[in-house]
């Protein structure tokens, strides 16, 4: 049952941006924030350790407790709004964080870090920013008239200590998640070695020698304006090859008569996608949901010879940090790394034994199967966190 709330602005029952009014040495030490330190998935930040007259001029000061709200875009939308938990009592950082402080006796921080960590409040506030395009930034007057539904203290900090663990839960989930990804990392350099340096001196082959086939995207003299439709066929391009997966988006896709005339770059099951421009080592495995979609331009595609070397191996090798940074060596006179055909053909592949390979390959589609289960695990727990800010501030919780 609803509990309707006293509504509250912002600028009266807490202090923006407030003034520096603390007496400091030269020496004192004191925490330093930049924005890089902020992270969408965090809610508190410590800082590092500085000395205060490093940083008394040119950067905004704060206290122990205090909210930063990134202000500049992009920043704000990506959720980098945050709660100071420093080492000193006294904080620096970014100009580009608005600080709010809350009245203590009235508000109380946690509840209205979750608050403002909304995603409406985020959408609401890209909507007031001012300012020209790549600097737009909220306006303070944007939070200052924030309408906060506002319980008695004691409930607010119930409210927020629900919601913190439900965030902790998120939190360790996704940690979870990050140490999978590592550890199929460290199962490829515990079997293989490095992928460049070859330690463990496997016999090396050119790629070419190691698959059946490299292609690269039709050029753009192939694919013209009209060929290109919402919900067609997918072209799949390096920015669709996310943390080793294909992720197609349908609006970067073409006509199915354009798509039956461009058989030769058609993706089947088991090739291995690779980006060709900008950031390196971008690979994923074609899986059958992906069978038929059709390699972008900046994309060039792999068919094994399963005899030889086997997807998961290859896609884990070409994908390997020592790889990427050997790729990115590549530029054929353009500013980014730009891949031709010729180049990844010549690639020195290290080719351990096919039972190797297998073995490998099994091992991590363990791990893929693990993967998934957390997923949908986190993809649970965000849904209840959701829930659950949504009825706090309809006075539902």
């Amino acid at each position: 049952m609803s509990t309707v709330l006293k509504m509250e602005k912002l600028c009266d029952i807490a202090e923006l941006n407030p003034k520096f009014k603390e007496k400091l040495e030269s020496e004192s030490s004191v925490s330093f924030v930049p924005m890089a330190a902020v992270l969408a998935e965090m809610s508190t930040v410590t800082g590092e350790e500085k000395q205060y007259n490093e940083v008394s001029k040119g950067y905004t000061s704060f206290v122990d407790g205090d909210l930063l709200v990134a202000k500049i875009t992009p920043c704000f939308e990506n959720g980098k709004i945050t709660q100071a938990k420093l080492k000193n009592r006294v904080g620096f950082g970014s100009t580009e964080f608005h600080v709010v402080r809350p009245v203590e006796e009235k508000l109380d921080a946690r509840y209205l870090l979750h608050f403002l960590r909304q995603e409406r409040i985020r959408i609401e506030g890209e909507r007031k920013m001012t300012g020209s395009a790549g600097q737009r930034r909220v306006p303070a007057n944007f939070l200052a008239g924030l309408e906060i539904p506002l319980p008695p203290l004691p409930e607010q900090k119930r409210i927020a200590d629900i919601l913190d663990r439900a965030e902790a839960l998120r939190a360790k989930r996704r940690a979870a998640l990050a140490r999978l990804d590592e550890l199929t990392e460290a199962i490829f350099i515990d079997m293989f070695g490095d992928s460049v340096s070859n330690p463990m001196g496997w016999k090396r082959y050119p790629l070419k020698h190691c698959v059946n086939h490299i292609q690269i995207g039709p050029f753009g003299s192939l694919l013209h304006k009209d060929d290109y439709v919402f919900g067609g066929i997918p072209l799949i391009n390096p920015t669709h090859i996310e943390n080793g997966k294909i992720v197609p988006d349908l609006n970067q896709s073409i006509t199915v008569q354009k798509h039956a005339e461009l058989q030769l770059y058609q993706l089947q099951q088991g090739d291995v996608i690779m980006g060709r421009r900008g950031e390196m080592g971008r690979c994923a495995i074609v899986g059958s949901e992906h069978n038929g979609m059709l390699c972008g331009t900046g994309s060039l595609f792999i068919r094994p010879n399963e005899s030889r070397a086997i997807a998961m191996y290859l896609q884990a090798t070409l994908s390997s940090e020592s790889m990427r940074k050997h790729l990115e060596g590549f530029s054929l006179g353009a500013t980014l790394p730009n891949l031709n055909r010729g180049i990844v053909g010549e690639l020195a592949i290290s080719l351990p034994p096919i039972e190797m390979q297998k073995e490998f390959s099994h091992r991590i589609e363990s791990i893929e199967k693990l993967k998934a289960t957390y997923k949908s695990s986190l993809t649970e727990i965000d849904e209840l966190f959701l829930s659950l800010q949504y009825r706090t501030f309809r006075g539902e919780l």
